[in-house]
């Protein structure tokens, strides 16, 4: 980058009414990092970067902290915190004030952590003996000063399978608040999460669009115990993170394609791939081995982030467009969503990629077992004209119960996270048991995540973080708080957000279980 760009843009983001001190902030250390050279890639990868056809999400040219971390809290508070001073606590107060303290001292790509915890199985063995009223009231505050100390909606707190008094405190709190952060996932199981549990956070939704509903056996499966959901809905291994996530545009991919469906398959999309994972390593590579990131943060010299629990994403997008252009290419007149040729297609295509996936060793990726993860990643502001991983384009989705039929498939796939939006009609406030039978339905089927949006209330599900719709009307006028309402200015600009077609809810007759 000359000097002359170089100072041009530091001014445009000093002088950016928009942004708040702290994203000024955030945007110039961007700036400074982007001007230096770009970690080792050959040619071929590099022209792939540059068309677009790889996407490196604007990670930075020297990648200096992973993308997303996800501390071993319950360790931290075994056995507290030397580098902060802080003892392990012994009462709610003082677990609340150790959690706010650590959160602060996260890094992510973001600037600000992604992932919370367990939030509820970390509190729990603090809330005894206190009482419920006592509880609620110190939840609320804690609750109040995330989103006051940590703006930015990537930021991420699970809770579940299990019911219990925090669980609930939190939901409660969630409608009361009305708040952004934290985002919100809830675990499922089939036998542990009862339905009185779901359907708490079916209400909640109504009001807040939050928690997404995640599909606990199926991460456990592939992922262990140990395992969280993070920023917009990613899943990752607990003690460990995502060094990087780098992403293939299949649109663009199959843009640059010349030959049959099946050449596609065979040769162009395993070409791409391999840029993909090159740029993936190489920004691996520079983070532990230059950047030394694991030698230096006092997170892993205290063990509350180990190397061996850190993988990788390779992101897919555009999977949408990439059918049809396939099958336009072919005279079929089909198009993903419609339950027909095209949606076959579309299997082949993820099942392709998994497989090169599985096949391609990552360094530094042991807890992956040597490879990346998969995601189905949901895009961003730039993106134009172009659909968030393997999701059917916003305005064309089929009726709700078709389009689970179709995404559905892919979702075993997807180890590190993948998610479809269903934009419901608002007449399900009537029957919420119904949205209970449709999640515990979908999970039986192999979906991973859930999650679903109603209009009636001031939340908009950008990509999978949340913004307030009041915020998004006030942002011209210049400083929200909420670092990702900035992105999500751009997403209802390019993508579309807040045109999802609404679905009403096939309503049949609910067919109660045992109590649980």
């Amino acid at each position: 980058m000359e000097m002359e760009e170089f100072v041009e843009q530091a001014r445009s983001i000093i002088n950016d009414g928009n942004l708040t001190f702290h994203q000024r902030k955030h945007y110039l250390a961007a700036l400074a990092e982007n001007s230096l050279p770009y970690p080792e890639i050959g040619p071929e990868a590099a022209e792939a970067l540059n068309k677009g056809i790889v996407s490196d999400l604007y990670e930075g040219h020297a990648p200096y902290r992973p993308r997303y971390l996800l501390p071993d809290y319950e360790l931290a508070l075994a056995q507290g915190s030397e580098h902060l001073e802080l003892e392990p606590p012994h009462t709610i107060d003082e677990a609340l004030n150790f959690l706010l303290i650590l959160y602060t001292q996260v890094p992510s790509i973001t600037g600000f952590p992604v992932f919370l915890g367990d939030i509820d199985s970390l509190l729990l063995p603090y809330a005894e003996g206190v009482s419920d009223a006592a509880l609620r009231a110190k939840l609320r505050l804690f609750w109040i000063a995330l989103d006051r100390i940590l703006p930015d909606g990537f930021v991420h707190a699970n809770i579940g399978p299990q019911d219990n008094r925090v669980v609930r405190a939190i939901l409660d709190i969630e409608r009361e608040l009305l708040q952004i952060v934290p985002n919100l996932s809830l675990k499922v199981h089939p036998d542990l999460t009862s339905d009185s549990l779901l359907l708490d956070a079916i209400e909640t939704v109504f009001t807040t669009a939050k928690p997404h509903f995640v599909n606990h056996p199926m991460m456990v499966e592939d992922l262990g115990t140990g395992y969280g959901i993070v920023s917009c809905y990613n899943s990752l291994k607990k003690g460990g993170g995502s060094h990087t996530m780098v992403r293939l545009n299949l649109k663009e991919a199959a843009v640059a394609h010349s030959g049959s469906i099946d050449d596609f398959i065979d040769a162009t999309l395993p070409f791409y791939a391999s840029l993909n994972a090159e740029v993936m390593a190489s920004r691996i590579r520079y983070l532990v081995e230059d950047a030394r990131f694991f030698e230096h943060d006092f997170l892993a010299r205290e063990g509350l982030v180990r190397l061996d629990r850190f993988s990788a994403m390779f992101g897919v997008y555009g999977l949408a467009e990439a059918v049809n252009i396939l099958m336009e290419h072919e005279g079929l007149d089909a198009r993903y969503g419609d339950g027909g040729a095209a949606d076959e297609l579309s299997y082949r295509i993820i099942g392709r990629i998994r497989a090169f996936v599985d096949d391609c060793p990552m360094p530094y990726s042991e807890g992956g077992g040597g490879r990346s993860l998969l995601h189905s990643q949901s895009g961003i502001d730039s993106d134009v004209n172009v659909t968030a991983g393997t999701r059917i384009p916003i305005g064309t989705e089929p009726e709700t119960f078709q389009h689970i039929s179709t995404v559905t498939p892919h979702h075993r796939h997807f180890d590190a996270g993948v998610s479809d939006i269903f934009h419901i009609d608002d007449t399900v406030r009537d029957n919420p048991e119904a949205v209970v039978d449709m999640i515990r339905g979908a999970f039986a089927t192999g979906m991973r995540e859930f999650t679903f949006n109603v209009d009636s209330n001031d939340f908009v599900r950008i990509t999978g973080y949340l913004v307030r719709k009041s915020e998004l009307a006030r942002f011209q006028e210049g400083g929200e708080r909420h670092a990702s309402t900035v992105f999500a200015a751009g997403s209802v600009a390019n993508s579309h957000v807040t045109e999802r077609t609404t679905k009403r809810v096939l309503i049949r007759e609910h067919s109660p279980r045992p109590a649980q």
